[in-house]
């Protein structure tokens, strides 16, 4: 019975340390909650789905016009009588219209606003492909935050044992009060620097957590992997750019659309005819009378200048929007050439750092702190080794995040998910 309570005990345990943990997200399951929960994107769904649900009736016909009262009768009642020489006069009419809208006229119509979701639905494409953008700075920027914490905690560290060192050597006269000083100072120097790290990670969640439109708090962790890509073969031109870009597709059925509106206003010139059935009750003993006609309206020059100033507006408008696309692949282009170079530079410096610029501050920290242990050299000295180092670290990892920025934005731009 014991052992069995001992199983119990130790597997309680296991599932209280394995809950505590936090749980990590990769990237990718960011990017899916977004899609899924975020509700700047549903917005746009249920846009689509108005302007759909808007579209089934775009063929409709006007209502039908109903009309009752008095025709032709006098206004002394005396006279709707009948009479041994007058039959009686006026009738009760009742009457019934109905106009029959041109087929081309409601096609129109109806290509129109079908048409209307699929320029949403691509704006709805270039805000995923922002918010992507968003979430992956973020992501990366936390992943550096991560890695800067680290090399601090590690300087904190070497910084601790050189306190803990001096405190014995001060003892035994072996040094002097005012490194003891120095090396506090800059440990608290470190220690703020964690604090601000620590907020910045914190701010980091909150943002990931509002894009996913989960609760703000929700602990979780990051999968520290990343891979820099290689741009150096990228190979675009703006056929491809029109391809892969929502926001080019948005123009493109805009200007799509506006030819469709073009075509509605085109088919206002053509006619449309109606019908109309009047029936006649009469007063007296007068004959029952009907009235049937059919209507037509005829488009005429007075009547057509606003169908003309709105075909002329919509070309206007797609010439801008032609305009539009041919400025935003110009921009792209030009963002993109920049980008690479300046990626590759960057990418020179980093290596650079990592492979020259840090093993020789590491060899020149190294160097002084045995020269410290041995009392033939100043702490001071130690400490400003440990403070570049520090700062060569943390430029490195600024460039690698100037790096996962840039090809975020590579990325944004080609709008790759």
């Amino acid at each position: 019975m014991q052992i069995i309570k001992l199983y119990i005990t130790i597997i309680c345990t296991i599932c209280l340390v394995t809950n505590s943990r936090a749980q990590t997200i990769l990237l990718d399951s960011v990017l899916i909650k977004i899609k899924t929960n975020n509700p700047q994107l549903k917005m746009y769904d249920a846009d689509i789905l108005s302007m759909n649900a808007a579209a089934n009736g775009a063929k409709s016909w006007m209502p039908p016009q109903v009309s009752t009262g008095f025709f032709m009768t006098p206004y002394n009642p005396e006279m709707w009588k009948a009479t041994a020489t007058n039959p009686g006069m006026g009738s009760y009419m009742l009457g019934f219209t109905q106009m029959i809208p041109n087929p081309s006229k409601l096609n129109a119509e109806f290509d129109y606003m079908n048409a209307m979701s699929l320029v949403e639905a691509e704006n709805k494409n270039y805000t995923i492909n922002q918010l992507y953008a968003l979430a992956k700075t973020n992501y990366y920027q936390w992943i550096i935050i991560d890695k800067k914490i680290e090399v601090l905690k590690e300087n904190l560290a070497l910084i601790d044992y050189m306190v803990k060192s001096m405190e014995i050597r001060y003892e035994y006269n072996m040094d002097k009060l005012p490194n003891y000083y120095k090396a506090k100072s800059q440990y608290s120097s470190f220690q703020n620097r964690l604090t601000m790290l620590e907020n910045e990670r914190a701010q980091k969640k909150i943002m990931l957590n509002t894009l996913m439109a989960v609760d703000k708090n929700s602990v979780f962790e990051i999968d520290t992997n990343y891979n820099l890509l290689d741009f150096k073969s990228l190979q675009y031109d703006t056929s491809t750019l029109t391809t892969n870009r929502s926001d080019l597709h948005a123009i493109e059925n805009t200007i799509k659309l506006n030819n469709l509106k073009i075509e509605i206003e085109k088919k206002k010139y053509l006619p449309e005819f109606g019908i109309r059935y009047d029936h006649m009750f009469p007063f007296g003993n007068q004959t029952q009378l009907f009235n049937l006609m059919g209507m037509v309206t005829i488009p005429m020059p007075w009547s057509t200048k606003m169908n003309k100033a709105n075909i002329e507006s919509m070309k206007l408008k797609n010439e801008s929007l032609n305009f539009q696309k041919e400025m935003t692949l110009n921009e792209a282009t030009g963002m993109l050439e920049s980008m690479k170079v300046e990626f590759t530079n960057v990418k020179r410096q980093l290596d650079n750092t990592n492979n020259y610029i840090i093993p020789s501050l590491k060899n020149n920290y190294s160097t002084a702190l045995i020269a410290w242990q041995n009392n033939t050299g100043d702490l001071f000295i130690v400490l400003d080794a440990v403070e570049a180092l520090n700062m060569a670290e943390n430029d490195a990892l600024d460039k690698l995040q100037m790096l996962l920025t840039i090809q975020v934005e590579i990325e944004r731009q080609l709008e790759i998910k």
